[in-house]
């Protein structure tokens, strides 16, 4: 055979290979869930040279998450390697100043299950400790002994001590066999938090730990606060933190400040100087300045200031003009920049604001989420984690300037090669009122030219958030399923600044679902192959109120699925863990104005109600109560609508993003069961309780 029909038979087997590689591919599906690696956490070693981050994990067998800590070359050349053990979550890693020790939080003293993050009502409860590894070898040891673990962690400069946070309160002194009674007591306006549950007499305070010995001294106390985000001084004698010391952060206070301790204990300095929260404590290089976040008003956007660390000084504007909201805020690199994350329509990046200029730029770009970056500026390195539509969290580095990125992490890579995401486009449209809106549309995996298909609508929580170019893997199934998806950010969402996102005051139900219709219509003009007759509609929380809210005001969709969605803002005011706390949205407190609370209520139009409807709640949801949820099944059901409801157990508000792995996977095959039986008119569609 000549070499060039040997070339030619190679080009020829490649490209069967190819082709047959491609269509082995598919879509994702709700169970890929089970095999998702997660990254987050990530931070430099002193050195720069390595990077120790959390990989989370899903044990499908046991209906957990777990969590280890791994370290990765910065220069990319050597594979990661796993620094903790299995048997016990372990999280938080923290590298000493002179990168001999990673110390990290582990709950691996509780026993097996109870460590594992296990549900039993048998399990002993987990206390998280920190422990300490030496790089130099030996297994990881217990440094912290506290009674109710260890919160979050810092090590001093000098490496010499460590400041956590831990709960204390009176009943720290009471055995269990000695309490006189199991009643749940309060005074407080605020007793529950969705994530947490109900309250009990405990308050996170500041604790200072021996690097060498363990031993642990209490800093701050106090039965009416809690102390939040302890940051050393450059010098390691000082330590700042955030705490409203008004006495009446549980009821309805908004009035965090910044405080300064010594390492050794004594009073507080206050740092901070507006009525409104102030938050996210740094240090200048030299130790003479703090920068913080800060408001002068409720819902305001927080701005940048900086504050002499005595204390008793004005504080100092910077970047004026700042209309993101600023997270994650580092100090440098230098003494004359501050760097901070914010989301950005549609997208997540890095931002630097240069103190000379008050000029705030981009530091990353692209249509991506980038998050939890870290900076040594020593090395010259900055590192982030990065995600898009079509991919989960990777680690990258760059230099400080955001060039010459390389990404160190490769998670997931199995999974991507052999399954086909979708994209998605941007489709900007304006509002009614003329609004510009920013809207995203996903075509169904194998699209095909001349075909229609159905689309499922879905609205953000929040409605403070944004939707855009992060992974979300719920899109990526309802594509797998042959459904078109549009989203978008109505006004209200974050990403446009305060003007828009303020918008939504005495607009719920007004404007943003203009927005949010004006983006249907926009996608079926645009895209004819969008099947008119066959739209889905669906959300949670906020998302969860709007579709509520559409259902009532439009018979255009053809099945509907809402999520720990708000029905009634008169029973939900009172009774979730914000107490009442919608007088920002509307035009007073709720007894001042009930009418417009319930005239601004979906169940007020529940008899307008056509389309059938499929109800998610969770039993534990303390943000939005499942007597919400209830109502509005109820309702649907009392005026002849095709309704089910579904209710998670020992689930809360954050069912779709941290609920039990097993919960989390069903609702979203509770979504598709219903959209399958109402947009494909699949009348066999099986729910998945179903024998």
């Amino acid at each position: 055979m000549r070499v060039r029909d040997t070339w030619l038979l190679a080009v020829v087997v490649l490209a069967v290979g190819v082709s047959a590689g491609a269509a082995a591919k598919r879509g994702i599906t709700a169970e890929d869930y089970f095999a998702f690696e997660s990254i987050g956490d990530a931070h430099i070693s002193p050195d720069g040279k390595q990077v120790a981050y959390v990989l989370t994990t899903v044990d499908q067998k046991r209906n957990r998450r777990d969590t280890s800590i791994w370290v990765v070359s910065v220069d990319g050349e050597s594979a990661p390697r796993r620094l903790t053990g299995e048997g016990a979550n372990s999280s938080s890693p923290r590298w000493s100043s002179d990168g001999s020790r990673l110390g990290f939080v582990s709950n691996r003293g509780a026993g097996p299950e109870a460590a594992s993050g296990a549900s039993s009502a048998a399990a002993d409860p987990a206390r998280p400790q920190i422990y300490i590894l030496r790089l130099d070898g030996g297994e990881a040891q217990a440094l912290t002994h506290l009674k109710s673990g260890v919160g979050v962690f810092q090590w001093s400069p000098d490496g010499k001590r460590l400041a956590a946070l831990s709960r204390t309160g009176p009943s720290d002194d009471v055995a269990p066999s000695a309490r006189k009674s199991d009643v749940r007591h309060y005074s407080h306006i605020s007793y529950k938090f969705n994530d947490t549950g109900w309250f009990d007499d405990k308050r996170s305070h500041l604790w200072v730990i021996d690097a060498a010995t363990g031993a642990a001294k209490q800093l701050t106390s106090g039965d009416d606060w809690n102390d939040t985000d302890p940051q050393w001084s450059p010098d390691s004698t000082r330590i700042a933190f955030v705490s409203d010391r008004t006495g009446k952060e549980f009821d309805d206070g908004h009035n965090k400040d910044v405080w300064v301790i010594a390492a050794d204990g004594g009073p507080l300095t206050k740092i901070s100087d507006h009525e409104f929260d102030d938050t996210q404590p740094r240090w200048s290089p030299d130790g003479r300045q703090i920068a913080f976040t800060g408001q002068t008003a409720r819902r305001q956007f927080p701005k940048l200031y900086v504050a002499s660390a005595a204390g008793g000084a004005k504080s100092t504007l910077i970047a004026a003009d700042l209309d993101l909201i600023p997270t994650d805020l580092h100090w440098g690199p230098g003494a004359k920049e501050l760097r901070f994350e914010s989301g950005v329509k549609g997208e997540n990046h890095v931002f630097r604001v240069d103190l000379n200029t008050q000029k705030v730029a981009p530091v990353t770009s692209g249509e991506r989420g980038v998050r939890g970056f870290d900076v040594n500026e020593k090395a010259g390195v900055m590192t982030y984690l990065a995600n898009d539509f079509q991919h989960l969290d990777d680690l990258y580095r760059s230099a400080l300037d955001g060039s010459g990125e390389r990404r160190l992490t490769h998670l997931n890579a199995d999974l991507w090669a052999s399954i086909e995401p979708a994209a998605v486009e941007r489709l900007r449209y304006k509002s009614t009122d003329g609004w510009d809106i920013d809207g995203f549309l996903v075509k169904p995996v194998g699209w095909q030219p001349g075909r229609k298909y159905p689309m499922v609508l879905s609205i953000h929580g929040g409605p403070a958030g944004q939707y855009g170019v992060d992974w979300f893997h719920e899109f990526q199934v309802y594509a797998a399923k042959g459904w078109a998806v549009f989203f978008c950010n109505p006004r209200g969402s974050t990403g446009y600044g305060q003007k828009f996102e303020r918008g939504i005051v005495n607009n719920w139900g007004g404007m943003d679902y203009q927005d949010v219709m004006s983006g249907i219509d926009a996608a079926l003009k645009q895209n004819p192959w969008i099947d008119a007759d066959k739209l889905g509609v669906t959300g949670g929380s906020y998302g969860g109120y709007m579709t509520n809210w559409i259902l009532g005001h439009t018979t255009r969709f053809k099945a509907a699925v809402t999520l720990r969605g708000i029905s009634n803002f008169v029973s939900d005011d009172g009774t979730r863990d914000g107490a009442y706390g919608h007088e920002d949205d509307f035009k007073g407190f709720l007894f001042d104005n009930l009418d417009q609370y319930w005239d601004a209520s979906p169940l007020k139009y529940a008899k307008n109600v056509k389309t059938p409807t499929l109800v998610l709640h969770s039993d534990n949801d303390y943000r939005v109560p499942l007597e919400q949820g209830e109502q509005w099944f109820r309702a649907l059901r009392h005026y002849g609508v095709n309704a089910e409801l579904a209710i998670f157990p020992r689930e809360n508000h954050n069912l779709t993003r941290t609920g039990e792995p097993k919960h989390l996977v069903e609702s979203l095959n509770w979504q598709c069961y219903w959209f399958d039986r109402f947009l494909n008119g699949n009348a066999n569609a099986k729910a998945p309780d179903a024998p």
